[in-house]
């Protein structure tokens, strides 16, 4: 009598040993036959390009949830140089770090003014011309004027607006003003014991606020200044540069460091 294994039948049967599965074709060696993925860009199977390490050197990939839509403004670019409505106020010894406009929100009143002036121009000037008398043309001589002085002076403040600037350096900052008549005012960063920007509704939607600046004397040169674009990462240099002024000065200093290799390994090629 023939034993049976569990679940198995009771007749015998002479089975084969099973073979081991054959290995796994390699990653970079096509399975012949089968269609590699880069077959469909025109590349020859088992030859797609390699990626370099330079190719994608500085390359930043940003996963976060506050990617995309939700990143806001960025902001502008801090020039290296001074311009020169500004670099006369400085001296060798200092180094700039940046400098700024108000944002153009700072305006705002005189874009209405002139707005306004035009429309009330155009249409007292459209009344006139319908007047019957002989005062007429010089009603309409004395609104053209009017209207002309009020553009004048808008354009004034636009001037103004322009020649403005917010500086930091790494000793101090300033903030000069005016066209004709200027007024250069100044704090030590030594001196500033507290600061702080403050954001209005509007101010957060369109990425301006107004800083405070306390210092440790009773006459303060700069307190309020409204108006100062990106509050923030101007809040944040300011702030680095008044506690981590050697971590600036490192950071601004790599990537000269980083020319010196190159600039030596390009002589002992040409050598």
């Amino acid at each position: 009598m023939t034993g049976s294994g569990a679940g198995g039948s009771g007749d015998n049967k002479d089975t084969e040993p099973l073979e081991p599965p054959s290995p796994r074709a390699p990653s970079d060696s096509p399975i012949p036959g089968a269609d590699s993925p880069t077959r469909e860009f025109g590349f020859p199977a088992g030859t797609a390009p390699a990626t370099a390490a330079g190719d994608i050197d500085g390359v930043r990939f940003d996963d976060s949830l506050g990617g995309g839509l939700l990143a806001g403004v960025r902001a502008p670019t801090v020039p290296d140089v001074p311009s020169p409505i500004s670099a006369r106020y400085l001296f060798p010894t200092e180094k700039y770090r940046g400098e700024w406009r108000r944002h153009w929100v700072h305006l705002m009143p005189w874009y209405i003014i002139g707005t306004l002036s035009t429309f009330i121009m155009g249409l007292a000037s459209g009344m006139l011309t319908k007047w019957e008398s002989e005062n007429r043309d010089t009603a309409l001589t004395v609104t053209v004027v009017a209207w002309l002085l009020i553009l004048g002076f808008v354009g004034w403040k636009l001037l103004d607006w322009y020649m403005d600037r917010f500086i930091l350096t790494n000793k101090r900052i300033m903030l000069i003003q005016g066209v004709i008549t200027r007024s250069v005012a100044m704090m030590p960063l030594g001196r500033v014991t507290d600061m702080k920007y403050a954001q209005t509704p509007m101010g957060r939607m369109l990425n301006y606020g107004e800083f405070i600046i306390e210092s440790a004397g009773q006459d303060q040169a700069l307190r309020n200044i409204p108006h100062l674009p990106n509050p923030n990462e101007l809040y944040l240099q300011m702030c680095e540069e008044m506690y981590e002024p050697e971590a600036v000065d490192e950071r601004e200093a790599e990537p000269e460091e980083d020319l010196i290799p190159e600039a030596a390994e390009r002589k002992d090629a040409d050598a």
